[in-house]
């Protein structure tokens, strides 16, 4: 049963003031990359807006352990992934099912384990379902995968389990796999990968060859889809490339793809991954590296690397992105909502002609929260990334 978390009017009320307060401080705080300077207006630190929404918390389901994906099901309920290796259904009641058998193993160390899931209009029909998740590959190393499945009728067992991609080369890493599944358009599936963090692997995302840190497109069933760009000695199904840990992904109102990734220390960034294109990692970046020196040589443009739509210095950690379609919230009709980890915050843009006009924070403080979707009716739903993680509704006070 769902469990109702209203906030009381009083909390509520400092909640909604105090994410304009937290995002003005957001604002005037120092950032870790000294010196560096916006490419063009509003590129960061937009400013914030005032919209006095106050947020009713609903906890759906709870009890999940690093929740990291979700997927609404045309039945009502929730397709939701932990990532020790579990896949659970979710009902539009906020049962709890038994975790879906039939899953190939995943390495859960550190940022591994069952990452996302995604499944396509004709679910009622096909029961087809796509999961990505860290593949243990051999003498200690991984690789991001995707994996296919028909969902029994009964919601019990996986069949007919086929991988459909696998990132290559595989890596001695447990970090930076990036995961996220959108469906475009036309029916290809994008896939984003991480570079996989460590020195000797995070050049290679500037290799078109190698499928670290990439937007891969494929045909769902496998393979590259049809209509990817050319390019000279490129991988199968490489789309763009220059990334570095692309965890939050999603088709914008103007049917293009949008993805949020993380930066180092500064440099989370906001990105309209076009073909062909290259986005910089790690080459040129905002922010520093972990240990307080220059990313490369210090460069935030260079030419023929794009730059992003937007970024956050310092960040917010984002995963999870979708753009609100609904009527529960009128005035974010089209506005972008990510997840922020480290930030524990709804990150809330307003985009107008590919740039970002305003920026509010949500739940300062609440959760690290790791997806973020839009339920048939409107309301926001989270999943907050914790030992005891949960699926939480957002409606308007």
């Amino acid at each position: 049963m769902i469990r109702s978390a209203p906030l009381p009017v009083t909390l509520a009320a400092f909640l909604s003031l105090s994410a304009c307060a937290d995002a003005r401080d957001f604002n005037d705080a120092r950032p870790n990359g000294r010196g560096q300077s916006p490419a063009f207006a509003g590129q960061t630190r937009a400013p914030v807006l005032e919209d006095g929404v106050r947020l009713r918390r609903e906890v759906v389901a709870e009890g999940l352990s690093h929740p990291w994906g979700m997927a609404a099901l045309p039945e009502g309920g929730w397709l939701v992934t932990e990532r020790p290796g579990r896949l659970r259904i979710v009902s539009a009641e906020g049962a709890l099912s038994e975790p879906v058998a039939g899953l190939p193993q995943v390495d859960a160390r550190r940022q591994g384990g069952l990452l996302d899931v995604a499944i396509r209009g004709d679910f009622a029909q096909s029961r087809r379902v796509w999961w990505s998740y860290a593949e243990p590959r051999g003498a200690g190393t991984t690789g991001t995968a995707v994996a296919s499945g028909r969902l029994s009728a009964d919601g019990r067992q996986m069949e007919d389990v086929q991988v459909v991609f696998r990132q290559d080369p595989a890596w001695a890493s447990t970090a930076h796999y990036g995961g996220r599944l959108v469906f475009d358009p036309s029916g290809a599936l994008f896939v984003t990968t991480g570079e996989r963090s460590v020195s000797g692997a995070r050049e290679l995302a500037q290799d078109v060859s190698i499928q670290l840190g990439k937007v891969i497109r494929i045909d769902p069933m496998g393979g590259p889809a049809p209509g990817n760009p050319r390019i000279a000695d490129g991988a199968p199904g490489v789309w763009s490339w220059g990334h570095r840990n692309l965890q939050a992904a999603a088709i914008g109102p103007d049917g293009a793809l949008w993805t949020v990734e993380h930066g180092p220390r500064g440099g989370d960034e906001l990105n309209r991954p076009e073909a062909g294109k290259n986005y910089g990692w790690p080459v040129i970046s905002y922010g520093v590296s972990y240990n307080g020196s220059a990313v490369g040589s210090g460069e935030t443009a260079r030419d023929g690397m794009e730059q992003p739509v937007y970024y956050w210095d310092p960040v917010i950690a984002p995963s999870g992105l979708a753009f609100y379609d609904g009527a529960m919230f009128p005035g974010w009709q089209g506005d972008a909502l990510i997840g922020g980890l480290a930030g524990q915050a709804l990150v809330r843009l307003e985009i107008a002609d590919g740039r970002v006009t305003g920026e509010q924070r949500y739940l300062q403080g609440f959760a690290r929260i790791r997806d973020v979707e839009i339920a048939p009716d409107g309301a926001v739903m989270i999943l907050t990334d914790e030992d005891n993680g949960a699926l939480i509704r957002l409606t308007p006070q």
